[in-house]
């Protein structure tokens, strides 16, 4: 694997670490299985791609596009809500209206902007090649989340939405408001789901409406292989370890493809994807039986 390669690889790990963030906000802290990323991933990408062709500051848009985002959490949370609807029911419902309303936004599948300015544009006078400008701003702007993430989640509403997600009934009775907490925590996930969606259309250059497909995979793998490699000793290590985990994700996706004794091609992506995740899966908890086979097996050795 070549620099570029390597470079761009490390680029798509931090803005999907922001998608993982989000993931962990949803999956972990309030314990909501949410499909709404494969939706909110590409409505961030297509309010953003669309703004930015009919002339809005790259800045504004990528704003408005956390904020719609942050709707099609709500309108997730909602559903479950209000109406009772299982979570990952409401989620999935939310994520097969957005496909029709990205396509709405943009009026067709896709968008490009590689002529239009974005968030890049101002840096582009630095004197540095964009293939490090990218990877910088992108991790200038994952470091900001994770900050944002782990100072919230220790701030006194943060512990309240953490109980939420551990023990409903238990923080109903401490006085919680559960479901305005469920509310908010939807929408920050989605939000951040959004902007890595805006950042990911103008870095390259375009927006389509099939960008959402399987963005939860990418979240999850990136929250689960952060759990493995750095544990969850606090909510610090937690947040960086989504980033972290995604980055690696990306990595050894970018390996495998690059390797020519595996003789893997771009089309195994899914498959590369997929054995990943369950690698990941596994790991943890076969980590756990030889933790446990050896302390027998030492206790057994010990004793006369």
């Amino acid at each position: 694997m070549n620099l570029i390669a390597f470079l761009g690889a490390v680029e798509i790990g931090l803005v999907f670490g922001l998608v993982g963030l989000g993931v962990f906000l949803s999956f972990r802290v309030l314990n909501f299985p949410d499909l709404t990323v494969d939706g909110s991933f590409p409505l961030g990408a297509a309010v953003a791609a669309s703004l930015i062709v009919s002339g809005v500051d790259p800045y504004l848009a990528t704003v408005i596009a956390i904020a719609c985002g942050c709707f099609a959490g709500l309108v997730t949370a909602f559903l479950n809500i209000r109406f009772g609807i299982l979570h990952l029911l409401a989620s999935i419902l939310t994520m097969i209206a957005l496909y029709s309303i990205n396509l709405r936004i943009m009026g067709r599948p896709n968008v490009a902007i590689i002529s239009e300015p974005t968030v890049l544009t101002p840096f582009e006078d630095l004197g540095l090649a964009m293939v490090y400008v990218k990877p910088l701003l992108a991790g200038v702007i994952a470091i900001a989340a994770v900050v944002f993430v782990a100072r919230f989640l220790l701030s006194e509403y943060g512990l309240a939405m953490r109980a939420t997600g551990a023990n409903p009934r238990m923080a109903r009775a401490q006085g919680v408001e559960t479901q305005q907490a469920t509310y908010i925590g939807m929408a920050m996930s989605n939000g951040l789901v959004a902007l890595a969606g805006a950042l990911f259309a103008q870095m390259n250059g375009f927006a389509d409406v099939t960008l959402g497909t399987g963005t939860i995979v990418v979240g999850l793998a990136a929250v689960i292989v952060g759990e493995a490699l750095f544990g969850t000793r606090s909510v610090l290590i937690w947040a960086i370890g989504c980033v972290a985990g995604s980055v690696i994700y990306r990595l050894a996706i970018a390996l495998a493809l690059n390797s020519d004794a595996l003789g893997l091609q771009a089309s195994d992506l899914n498959l590369v994807t997929a054995i990943l995740v369950t690698v990941a899966l596994i790991l943890p908890g076969l980590r756990n039986s030889l933790s446990s086979l050896f302390s027998a097996a030492v206790t057994k050795r010990a004793s006369p």
